[in-house]
């Protein structure tokens, strides 16, 4: 765990107290817990968490990247534009369980897009405690969306100067949150202009500085000396920061010159205009007393007693806290937990911790600690490895008690030993508590090979730091790579389809069944004599596949750097090989059921249209790739007397009887067609069809009979989306059709009859609402775009070098064909009329 300051510094000025301002507002205004703002980065699809209030940023780094696809309720507050309103962690389970399961904790949340004039600069969020349901929260939800109104329009501002100025990059800015209530201690402010050097103090900071005299403090340098003489550097480096314009940094925890300890904040002119107006740096030095009754008697208690702040920072220990944790008190005070005592730096503790912050109840928990190793003689008089701690909540500060505790033998370790390699003992955890159900929750909504492969890369891969990723699938004894990323092109290429007697790592990890972890790159050469190795050193795991005792393949996870696999991770791994392998043995039966269940479609679907000399049709049919069974859409195009028929239409819902009912339907059509009924005749007697069916279904139709010869039509829709109609100038607009009600629920039912023309190289566009609807986003909106779409594709043989009809149809699903997750299937049918026939060849 690390703090985030650093990112301040190279954060524009402006921006950061906007989004400072702004979250401080929003956790008042809907009396929360914490609060922030995620802002969109300069990689597509990537928000970043800016600000972060009221929290330590290294405890939810998890959390710090959210990408805008994720089920998460941000990335639906950014990418749909509208307001998520969490009251309670019931709530939060129901609708987005992965975002739950990893903050499992009783609290409530708001998500406010922040939107400006060219789209959503992010989003506005605030952690409050539960509330009944949402209705409980319409006051603050009007406030908030207030204020993410205003933050908007603000950001508007800043982007009119620089087009690129709202973006984030860097990890977010940690600020302490608006305090409940005042300080108890004695509190002085002060003021310094850069330009003159000159510091000016009110009578309180002289009260605070006691017998210091307020001329020895005119200066800088001299305030620095006369409030923390050991830390004055510290002190001079913040004001010189403020002065340049950069946002504050986290408080500064000094001790004065008698040892007490002090509190510094600065902060200055964050923006050029301010610059321009003022240069003076302002602050306050904050005394709570070196001989307060509630530290003199805490002092003396028989349990050690820490208190934190919400950024995790110490402010208080007392003498036997320190003997407990075998670190000298002045270590501890003003330096967050993680980092005054290093061995606490571990996933466990900090699970506990985000539960003290973001929820009204105490946790408790043990904690082993490491051996003194001799270097602490006082602390060796104290027997016993383990620690009880209770950490007590509170609006300002968390209070933590600690005592010796007997060895829980489900209790996570915390030696160094057991946290990494020498060369990070001490450093930032790399595997932050995992919950193997959030990758299961993950898993579960994953149903090819490519999608479980993508959220392992998501979900697994940043939570333990890895870079590389490689998953292999066994197919008739040999290894064939399904997903890689991070390693360099083409290095992978000589492993694919190795057969099962390679002496390989990620052969043997499957043939075994044992997980392989090599701390180096040297480690698995030393293992695997010969074996190619890419540029980096880092460290490599190979897991296997293992379904329900069936081999599945071969997970390899790579990192850039050396490092060891504690036992809690080598545990947490294993377990999620085992998911990740039965996602992909799920993957792998579903892809085999939905090539039968594709074929069953295309059978059913019309092989060859019926032609016209004077008409040139084309279509187009995309299956849905959610869920494996076949849906209910269909077109066609039909003889009707010296005519031409098209038809479109879509069955309600998915599966076999779907698909059956579909084609009953296309043959009733084609019935009546064949007997050029006229279109409302074939509406109405398909309508009384499927209810004779009984089916239980119902569905939607647009029934076209054109005469090629004159160009005029006559329609009939029944629940359908209308038609669109390009005209040979390039004008395209939705044809107005009344319609009727859909098939199979009124058997009373009539359908109107709508004549159209048109004209030799107009081009007459039907669709189901598979190719224009999206989720969150209204079907108007994506009938607009189609219609756009088809005015651009130009008139097929309107000209030479005309796109043809199968080309226009192409590209007006080519946006379909290259997403991946389609929800429901989409079929296209276009006609164009001719003018003369085409040559004979």
């Amino acid at each position: 765990m690390t703090g985030s300051a650093e990112g301040a510094e190279r954060t524009p000025g402006r921006l950061a107290a906007l989004l400072i301002d702004a979250s401080a507002e929003a956790i008042s205004a809907a009396g929360g817990l914490a609060g922030g703002v995620y802002l969109r980065s300069r990689t597509p699809g990537l928000l970043r968490l800016a600000v972060l209030e009221g929290l330590p940023g290294p405890l939810f780094r998890p959390w710090w990247r959210v990408h805008v696809d994720r089920p998460f309720p941000v990335a639906d507050a950014y990418r749909l534009g509208v307001e998520v309103v969490l009251p309670n962690a019931t709530e939060a389970m129901r609708r987005y369980p992965q975002y739950a399961a990893g903050l499992p904790f009783p609290f409530g949340s708001l998500y406010l897009p922040v939107a400006g004039r060219s789209g959503v600069f992010g989003v506005l969020t605030v952690l409050r405690p539960t509330a009944a349901d949402a209705t409980e929260l319409l006051p603050v939800r009007e406030r908030m969306a207030r204020l993410a109104e205003e933050l908007g329009a603000a950001l508007d501002k800043l982007e009119d100067q620089d087009a690129s100025a709202v973006t984030w990059e860097d990890g977010p800015l940690c600020v302490r949150p608006p305090a409940s209530r005042p300080p108890s201690g004695h509190l002085g402010r002060f003021a310094w202009d850069p330009a003159t050097g000159l510091l000016t103090a009110d009578e309180r900071l002289n009260v605070v500085l006691g017998a210091v005299a307020a001329e020895a403090h005119g200066t800088a340098e001299g305030f620095a000396d006369a409030v923390a003489p050991a830390d004055a550097e510290r002190i001079l480096a913040a004001l010189r920061e403020a002065a340049g314009g950069r946002p504050p940094a986290l408080p500064l925890f000094v001790r004065g010159p008698d040892g007490a300890p002090r509190l510094v904040e600065v902060w200055g002119p964050y923006d050029d205009a301010a610059r321009a107006r003022a240069s003076t740096v302002r602050g306050v030095v904050l005394d709570p007393g070196p001989g307060t009754v509630a530290d003199a008697a805490a002092d003396l208690l028989p349990d050690g007693v820490l208190s934190l702040d919400r950024l995790g920072t110490v402010v208080y220990a007392n003498p036997h806290a320190a003997r407990l944790l075998r670190r000298p008190r002045t270590e501890l005070l003003g330096r967050a937990l993680w980092e005054g005592v290093p061995w606490l730096n571990q996933p466990a503790l900090e699970d506990h911790l985000r539960g003290a912050l973001l929820s009204p109840d105490p946790v408790h928990f043990h904690v082993r600690r490491p051996s003194a190793h001799g270097r602490e003689p006082a602390a060796d008089a104290i027997a016993g490895d383990w620690l009880a701690l209770s950490v007590y909540p509170g609006p300002d500060l968390l209070t933590c008690t600690l005592r010796l505790g007997p060895r829980v033998a489900d209790s996570p370790s915390g030696p160094p030993d057991a946290l990494g390699s020498p060369e990070t003992a001490g450093a930032p955890s790399l595997s932050p508590l995992y919950r193997p159900i959030v990758l299961a929750i993950a898993l579960t909504e994953a149903v090819t090979a490519r999608q479980v492969s993508a959220v392992v890369m998501r979900e697994l891969l940043p939570a333990f730091g890895g870079r590389r990723l490689a998953i292999y699938l066994l197919q008739e004894r040999h290894l064939y790579l399904a997903w890689e990323t991070g390693f360099p092109k083409g290095f992978l290429a000589p492993f694919d389809g190795v057969g099962l007697d390679e002496r390989l790592p990620g052969v043997e990890t499957l043939t075994s069944g044992r997980p392989l972890f090599y701390d180096s790159m040297q480690q698995l050469a030393d293992a695997y004599p010969g074996i190619a190795l890419d540029a980096t050193e880092g460290a490599r795991a190979f897991l296997p596949l293992i379904a329900s005792g069936r081999s599945v393949g071969s997970c390899i996870l790579g990192f850039d750097r050396p490092r060891s696999f504690s036992t809690e991770e080598r545990t947490v791994l294993t377990a999620m090989a085992g998911l990740i392998a039965h996602a992909m043995e799920k993957a792998q039966r579903y892809e085999s059921e939905a090539a039968l269940a594709r074929g069953l479609q295309q059978a059913l679907l019309p092989r060859r249209l019926s032609q016209h000399p004077l008409m040139e049709t084309a279509g187009r049919y995309l299956p849905g790739t959610q869920g494996m069974e076949v849906g209910g859409d269909w077109y066609d195009v039909v003889a009707a007397g010296d005519g031409l028929a098209l038809v479109i239409g879509d069955v309600q819902g998915h599966g076999v009887q779907a698909a059956a009912t579909m084609g009953q339907l296309r043959s009733a059509v084609r019935a009546f067609a064949l007997g050029d009924r006229p279109p409302d005749e074939v509406m109405s007697g398909t309508n009384h069809l499927l209810i004779d069916l009984d089916a239980g279904l119902f569905a939607s139709c647009c029934y076209i009979r054109l005469d090629p010869v004159t160009g005029v039509a006559q329609a009939a829709v029944a629940g359908h989306p209308r038609p669109l109609l390009r005209r040979p100038d390039g004008r395209t607009h939705v044809v107005d059709l009344p319609g009727g009600v859909v098939l199979g629920v009124d058997p009373q039912a009539t359908y109107p009859v709508t004549e159209l023309r048109m004209e030799p190289g107009a081009v007459l566009a039907l669709y189901t609402d598979g190719l224009v609807e999206r989720p969150g986003v209204d079907i108007d909106d994506g009938i607009s775009a189609l219609r756009v779409a088809l005015a651009r594709a130009g008139a097929p043989g309107a000209r030479p070098g005309g796109r043809s009809l199968a080309g226009v149809a192409d590209r007006l699903t080519a946006t379909a064909r290259h997403t991946a997750d389609r929800p429901d299937d989409i079929a296209l049918l276009l006609a164009t009329r001719r003018a003369t026939p085409p040559p004979r060849k």
